[in-house]
C-alpha cells in the first residue's frame, strides 16, 4: 500500500502519526530502520526520551529499563556506554537485534539518512525539569542541532520544554495539557474556554498541542469545539493513542476527523490507513 503517512477529508489533511516509531502494530519500537522509513516517505513520528546516568537522552519510554530492554535497573542510574549494549525487546518480550540508541545516536542516523521535507520527529521528554542541569542541555544541544528543522520537542511540563528548546534554533515545540484533574474540572464548571486559554498560557510558542483522543470528543458533546478553539490560536491538535485499529477505534477516529484533527497518534498507521480507505 502507499506509505501511511496522512488522510484527508473535506479538503482537510490528517496526519498519521508512527506512535514509539511504529509502521504497524507488530513492530517492535523505537527501531532505526523504521524511524529512518518514516522520516524518508514524509511521516510524522514520536520517540520519546529519558534522561541518563551521563545527563544523556535514552531514545526509551520507560523510566525503568527491563519492559522494553534486555537491561535491569533505573535508566538515571546507567551510563550511556553502558545503555548501548542493552538490546531492545519485542512486543512479546524477546530481545532483538536492534540495541539501545541514544538521541545522539538517532539524530546521527537522521543525518546520515534521507530526510522528506515534511517530515517530522517528534521528542517527547517523559521527565520534569528537575533532572535537567547543564550538562544535559548541552548534551541535548550537540546531538539535536544538525537536524532541528526536522524536529518538535514535546512534554507534559511546559518549563522542561523551554529550557531544552531554548538551547537549540529552530527546533519545533509541542505541548501536552492532559491532566485528567483539570479536564473533568473544566467540564465540571464549563470553563471550557477556560482550559484552553490556560494551555495556551502555559506553552505560548507550542505549533502542536496534544491532547489524549477523548478530550476532543468529551468537549464536544458538552457544545465545546476545543479543536476549533486551538486552530483560531494558530496551533494544531494531536490526538493520541489509538493502540489497536477495530470497529470501535474507527467510530472514534472518524468523529476526530469531523472535528479536523490535525494529526491521530497511532501504533498501528498502516492498519489505520487501510481501514479509513476501505
Amino acid at each position: 500500500m502507499h506509505h501511511p503517512v496522512y488522510v484527508e477529508r473535506n479538503g482537510h489533511r490528517t496526519w498519521l502519526k508512527w506512535h514509539r516509531g511504529r509502521r504497524r502494530v507488530a513492530d517492535p519500537v523505537f527501531t532505526g530502520q523504521r524511524i529512518l522509513e518514516g522520516m524518508a516517505v514524509g511521516a510524522s513520528v514520536e520517540v520519546d526520551l529519558v534522561v541518563t546516568g551521563d545527563k544523556g537522552f535514552a531514545v526509551l519510554h520507560n523510566l525503568e529499563l527491563s519492559q522494553e530492554t534486555t537491561g535491569r535497573g533505573p535508566v538515571a542510574h546507567t551510563s550511556d556506554a553502558a545503555l548501548r549494549q542493552l538490546q531492545l525487546r519485542a512486543n512479546d518480550g524477546t530481545p532483538i537485534a536492534d540495541r539501545v540508541m541514544l538521541l545522539e545516536d538517532l539524530c546521527a542516523l537522521l543525518t546520515g539518512g534521507s530526510l522528506h521535507p515534511e517530515a517530522l520527529l517528534q521528542l517527547d521528554y517523559k521527565e520534569d525539569d528537575s533532572v535537567l542541569d547543564a550538562v544535559a542541555l548541552a548534551n541535548f544541544a550537540r546531538a539535536t542541532a544538525p537536524v532541528a528543522r526536522n524536529l518538535i520537542l514535546s512534554s507534559g511540563n511546559a518549563r522542561a520544554v523551554r529550557m531544552l528548546a531554548d538551547q537549540v534554533p529552530g527546533i519545533r515545540i509541542g505541548f501536552d495539557p492532559s491532566d485528567e484533574a483539570r479536564v473533568d474540572a473544566a467540564r465540571a464548571d464549563g470553563s471550557h474556554a477556560g482550559f484552553v486559554a490556560e494551555t495556551l498560557a502555559s506553552a505560548p510558542d507550542a505549533d502542536l498541542i496534544y491532547l489524549y483522543w477523548e478530550i476532543p470528543l468529551l468537549f464536544a458533546e458538552d457544545g465545546f469545539d476545543i479543536i476549533a478553539a486551538f486552530h483560531a490560536a494558530g496551533k494544531r491538535v494531536d490526538a493520541w493513542t489509538f493502540s489497536r485499529i477495530d470497529a470501535d477505534a474507527l467510530v472514534q477516529v472518524e468523529r476526530l476527523l469531523a472535528l479536523k484533527v490535525d494529526q491521530i497518534t497511532t501504533d498501528d498507521p498502516e492498519g489505520l490507513a487501510m481501514a479509513l480507505q476501505a
